[in-house]
């Protein structure tokens, strides 16, 4: 039996989102696509493939018939507007997967904690730059200590719609707080590049970790291992090149990134460098971004509700 859900949001990732869980799920069943404006693509493209909509918001989904029977809501609108849409949603006993940076509840990131926030009632996506990235972090995490993690997630401006420029500067403290939380860097950063470049590029990411002395193949080999995870659920995921090793020396302002104490050790380097090609369910397939959030959505979703019946069985 499948689980009823809804999407608030008819912008660029609710729509590809209403999408991929009408071609790719067996598990989920969309119940209605919500948006504000009522001439939005979103709302006429769920309207010709027979999705109930509304374009009064929250409030217009809880007044639906078909709310009814929703157990989960993802909500793809942005970080202020979350608050409220979990408020709501909380009180009437939905829960929520959140693709805003507005991280009300715990991060998930699929390949690396997919499986540790299932029965909370709402769980935050982090950002499509932390979807991409996190599990490389995580991956090097697991066999050296990572001193300091930092992302660079360039995507072409075409695919960032209004919420995500909105949200640009919680993009950037989100993704940040996840590298740390949930990639287990000591310390964080991400940057967000918006590239206008005609005609698009693709989805690009960077990740730099610094780390003391390292095994060069089995940090390598980690990572190689948690692409292939990501690829089980993104296809156009993959790695640029090999991962790349660089030895920091003595007088490196690199070093002032280590811990207390540390600026004696032995430091490397470690880069890894990304692409994510899109499926084009919504936007053509330079829309990586878009691409890694929503199917990291939907098997967070597909997760939740397959723990909810053995729970319940």
């Amino acid at each position: 039996m499948t689980t009823k859900v809804a999407v608030i949001g008819s912008g660029n990732i609710g729509t590809d989102l209403m999408i991929k869980v009408l071609r790719l799920s067996d598990d989920l069943e969309i119940a209605a696509l919500v948006g504000i404006d009522p001439e939005s693509d979103g709302l006429a493209r769920a309207r010709r493939l027979k999705v109930a909509t509304t374009h009064e918001g929250i409030d217009g989904l809880v007044a639906m018939d078909e709310f009814a029977d929703v157990e989960i809501v993802f909500d793809a609108t942005s970080a202020g507007a979350h608050r409220r849409h979990d408020e709501v949603l909380r009180a009437l006993g939905r829960r929520v997967v959140d693709l805003t940076p507005a991280a009300l509840g715990p991060y998930v990131v699929p390949p690396v904690n997919g499986d540790a926030h299932l029965d909370a009632p709402n769980v935050n996506m982090v950002t499509c730059g932390g979807q991409a990235t996190i599990p490389v972090v995580a991956a090097v995490s697991a066999v050296t200590p990572v001193h300091y993690g930092e992302i660079v997630a360039s995507i072409s401006s075409r695919s960032a719609g209004p919420g995500t420029r909105a949200n640009i500067d919680e993009f950037t403290e989100t993704t940040s707080a996840a590298i740390e939380k949930v990639g287990g860097a000591g310390r964080g950063k991400a940057i967000i590049v918006l590239n206008p470049a005609e005609p698009p590029l693709i989805m690009r990411d960077t990740v730099h970790c610094l780390v003391g002395d390292c095994d060069d193949e089995a940090v390598t080999a980690c990572v190689e291992e948690m692409a292939q995870r990501v690829r089980t659920y993104v296809p156009g995921y993959r790695l640029k090149q090999k991962v790349q090793f660089e030895r920091v020396a003595a007088a490196d302002p690199l070093r002032s990134l280590l811990p207390p104490g540390g600026h004696g050790a032995e430091a490397t380097k470690v880069s890894v460098f990304l692409e994510v090609e899109g499926a084009a369910h919504y936007l053509p397939a330079y829309a990586g971004n878009l691409d890694i959030m929503t199917s990291a959505a939907l098997r967070t979703a597909e997760r939740m509700a397959a723990h909810a019946k053995t729970v319940t069985a």
